[in-house]
């Protein structure tokens, strides 16, 4: 099994995805970049309102 590299978003950005569950865009709490398997960046959260996971493609 592969790990995700998994590191803070340095500055205290704040980094906006689409919450499927609230279907809204919201700001990520406790945002952190990753590499995907594909080695393409990523940024994955959780929603502030629902705690649901968030995901965002792309550098951040």
């Amino acid at each position: 099994m592969r790990e995700n590299h998994l590191t803070e978003i340095e500055g205290g950005e704040n980094m906006q995805a689409y919450c499927m569950k609230c279907r809204a865009k919201r700001e990520m709490k406790d945002a952190k970049s990753i590499t995907m398997k594909n080695g393409k960046p990523a940024t994955q959260g959780v929603c502030p309102t629902c705690g649901t996971k968030m995901f965002r493609i792309g550098k951040s």
